[in-house]
């Protein structure tokens, strides 16, 4: 069989590179075809003597690699440039424009989404509410033509793995296509482990973006008077500030050693956002770390309430609060926590996701 690997940008390293990383590891002769690649800003296993990247025409464009979020408008014509026409199998790591491929009738292109286009089918008023002036006036009709070149784009895969139940609802609503799997993304989880005692502050790991609710967090914290941290950097860093108090403490970014050092200390993982998956609640738990979350979104299926966690069921700062409450109160299972995170664990995703691949053929 031969197969190729495709992925929207190789510029910094998130939750969809470790996801890439573990594909190619089951696949390690496989090139990988991106609109953009920095290997400066990689982990050595993504370095180019190490993986087989073959970049679009977007890598010549001066600054690419630093900023390619400008060049969003030109991806699908990017990702429609490849010539991917000598391979059997073609695997898009998609949440943007990599399903957009052009594949000839006897390449099966599988696509593990991690959701339809955020921006342009689930939040495109909260997108356009938190933009510039200019931005609100100019992006409307930017994303009703983005709407149509996704759903066209969305029919050209053969198959479709879902990275959560969640996620293939969406794929259903917005795409009308049915979801073949549901094969969630991977956590080493041998990487994390509990410290001999737990300590008496919260934890929070996110981007500061203003989906993910960090404000919240931090305003229940600080009517609860207890101690919260918060580990993250980006725009809404300006309003999480404004919401705290003195007991609410911004790390700003920490690396991966010393994130899994106070999931390994923290009495809990606070958790407000509403997301497809959600890494960080199954790093938390893999650290024997409990979990405070909204209740909606894949946490759902990545917490075992009452077991594992317990959920709010508002994005409000009373029920947030009267949550943090109940949750002290109990007293947590390290090894619950432990034992739930392995259904997460990355040999089990390499083996679902080979078989899948193995199941599909012929």
């Amino acid at each position: 069989m031969k197969l190729a690997l495709v992925h929207e940008w190789l510029t910094n390293m998130a939750g969809s590179e470790r996801v890439l990383g573990a594909m190619a590891e089951l696949w390690p002769a496989a090139p990988v075809y991106t609109s953009v690649y920095a290997p400066e800003s990689l982990p050595p296993e993504f370095a180019p003597g190490s993986m087989d990247v073959r970049c679009s025409w977007l890598q010549q464009v001066p600054g690419a690699n630093r900023h390619w979020r400008a060049l969003l408008p030109f991806m699908p014509s990017a990702f429609e440039s490849f010539d991917l026409s000598g391979y059997d199998t073609v695997i898009t790591n998609c949440h943007q424009c990599a399903k957009g491929v052009l594949t000839p009738v006897h390449t099966r292109h599988i696509c593990y989404c991690y959701t339809p286009i955020r921006y342009a089918w689930e939040m495109p008023h909260r997108y356009l509410a938190e933009a510039g002036p200019l931005a609100r006036l100019l992006l409307p009709p930017v994303l009703r033509r983005l709407r149509v070149w996704d759903y066209v784009a969305a029919q050209r895969p053969d198959h479709y793995i879902a990275i959560s139940r969640f996620v293939g609802r969406r794929i259903e609503k917005h795409y009308r296509r049915a979801v073949d799997a549901v094969i969630y993304p991977p956590v080493v989880t041998a990487d994390y482990a509990p410290a001999a005692t737990r300590e008496d502050f919260y934890l929070v790991v996110s981007r500061l973006v203003g989906y993910k609710q960090v404000d919240l967090a931090a305003a229940a914290f600080t009517e609860l008077g207890l101690p919260l941290k918060i580990v993250g950097v980006g725009p809404d860093e300006a309003r999480v500030r404004a919401a705290a108090g003195p007991t609410v403490e911004l790390l700003g970014w920490r690396d991966d050693a010393a994130v899994r050092d106070l999931y390994s200390r923290a009495r809990g993982l606070v958790f407000c956002g509403v997301e497809d998956f959600g890494l960080t609640p199954v790093e938390a738990q893999a650290s024997g770390c409990p979990v405070v979350a909204l209740g909606r979104g894949g946490t759902l299926e990545t917490v075992v309430e009452d077991e594992t966690g317990l959920f709010f069921a508002e994005p409000t700062v009373t029920a947030l609060a009267d949550a943090v409450r109940r949750f002290a109160a109990r007293d947590w299972s390290v090894e619950a926590c432990r034992a739930n995170a392995r259904r997460f664990d990355v040999a089990l995703f390499k083996q679902q996701l080979a078989d899948f691949v193995a199941g599909t053929a012929g």
